[in-house]
C-alpha cells in the first residue's frame, strides 16, 4: 500500500477479491475511483472481464480532518455525526434490500482484518454512468430513471419509525440525542454558522441576522411523532443507472429516519430543474423553509472543513462552499 495516502494495490486486495468471488476469478487490476471523501472506493478488474467494487473504511482513506473523525461507533446517537463505517453500510443495505430499493449487492463484508488491515466490503459493480452524467448527456432519456427514483423515494418516505436517527442505531433499539429533528437541525445550523463566520468576514457581518432568522424559522415548526427513511445526501452523483435504466443508490452510510423535508431541500439544491420529477405532496412548507437555510449553512461549513485537510478536488469543493455561501447570504435580503 502507498502509505502516504492509503492507495491500495492489486497485491493488497488479492485476498479480498478471492474471498469475495472465489479462486476462479483472478484479480488483474485495481483502480481507485475519484470522489470519495470518507472511504476508499476501488474498482477490481478480473481476468475474465468481470469487475466489482471494493469499499475500504480506513483512516488512511479518509480526507476529513482529524477533528471530524470522531469514534463513529460511539457517536451514532448524533444523527449528523460522521457517517462512515461498515456497520452503517450493512444496516442501510439490509433495510433498502427489504424495501426493494436498488443498491449494489454485497458480495463480501469483512471486519476480521484477515484479508485486509481495515473494514472492507466488496459489492457488485453497476456498469454505466451515474444519473448526474446521464442528465448532462441526455436529460430526456433520464426521465424514466427520474420517475423510478421518485417511486423509490415514496417507498422510503412511507417506511416510517417512531424515532429518528441512523438506521443502525434504530435497528439496535437505540435512541438519538435531541428532542426533535428540528432542534437537532437548529443546533447544527448554529454551529455551522459560527464556523462559517470564523472563516469568512462576509458571514461574520451578518451572523446575528442569520442566527435570528434560523431561530425564527425553527420556532414555526411543530414536532412530529413519525419519521421517514432518507438518504441524507441524495444528489444525482449518488445514483447509478443500471442497464435497464433503474436507479441504484450508493454512498448509503448516512441513511436514517428523519424529517423527509431534510432530504427534499437537498434534492432541490442538487437536482435543480429536474426536481419536478421528485417533489412529493404533503411536505411541510415551514420545515422546508427552515431546513433550506440550515442546509445552505451546512454546505458552507462542511466543504470548508474538508478543505482543512488534503482533499484532492479542492477547486470543486471551494466552489460548493462559495455557491452556498452566496445562497445563505441571500436569506438576509429576503422580505
Amino acid at each position: 500500500m502507498d502509505t502516504a495516502r492509503g492507495v491500495a494495490t492489486r497485491e493488497d486486495l488479492e485476498g479480498v477479491a478471492r474471498a469475495a468471488l472465489g479462486a476462479g476469478h483472478r484479480l488483474a487490476g485495481v483502480s481507485r475511483l475519484r470522489g470519495g471523501s470518507k472511504k476508499g472506493v476501488y474498482r477490481l478488474a478480473f481476468d475474465d472481464g468481470s469487475t466489482a467494487i471494493a469499499y475500504i473504511w480506513d483512516d488512511a482513506e479518509n480526507y476529513w480532518p482529524a477533528a471530524a473523525k470522531v469514534d463513529d461507533a460511539a457517536d451514532h446517537a448524533d444523527p449528523f455525526s460522521h457517517a462512515s463505517g461498515l456497520d452503517l453500510f450493512q444496516a442501510a443495505n439490509a433495510r433498502l434490500d427489504a424495501l426493494g430499493v436498488r443498491t449494489p449487492r454485497i458480495l463480501l463484508a469483512d471486519r476480521s482484518r484477515s484479508h485486509y488491515p481495515a473494514d472492507i466490503a466488496v459489492v457488485e459493480d453497476v456498469p454505466g454512468e451515474n444519473l448526474e452524467a446521464l442528465l448532462r448527456r441526455d436529460p430526456k432519456g433520464a426521465e424514466t430513471t427520474l420517475a423510478l427514483l421518485a417511486e423509490a423515494l415514496d417507498v422510503m418516505r412511507r417506511h416510517t419509525a417512531p424515532g429518528f436517527g441512523k438506521v443502525a442505531l434504530i435497528d439496535s433499539g437505540g435512541t438519538s440525542r435531541g428532542r426533535s429533528c428540528e432542534q437537532v437541525v437548529l443546533d447544527r445550523a448554529l454551529a455551522d454558522l459560527a464556523e462559517a463566520a470564523a472563516r469568512d468576514t462576509r458571514v461574520a457581518r451578518v451572523r446575528d441576522h442569520l442566527e435570528q432568522m434560523a431561530r425564527e424559522l425553527a420556532s414555526f415548526v411543530r414536532p412530529r411523532s413519525e419519521f421517514g427513511l432518507i438518504h441524507g445526501e441524495l444528489g444525482p452523483d449518488h445514483v447509478l443507472v443500471d442497464r435497464l435504466g433503474r436507479p441504484v443508490l450508493i454512498d448509503i452510510e448516512g441513511f436514517m429516519f428523519f424529517d423527509v423535508e431534510w432530504e427534499h431541500v437537498f434534492l432541490r439544491i442538487r437536482f435543480g430543474e429536474h426536481y419536478r420529477w421528485l417533489g412529493g405532496s404533503g411536505l411541510d412548507e415551514r420545515r422546508l423553509a427552515f431546513y433550506m437555510l440550515a442546509m445552505r449553512l451546512s454546505l458552507v461549513a462542511g466543504p470548508l472543513r474538508l478543505l482543512d485537510g488534503d482533499f484532492p478536488d479542492r477547486e470543486a469543493m471551494a466552489g460548493i462552499a462559495e455557491y452556498n455561501l452566496q445562497q445563505a447570504l441571500a436569506f438576509c435580503f429576503e422580505e
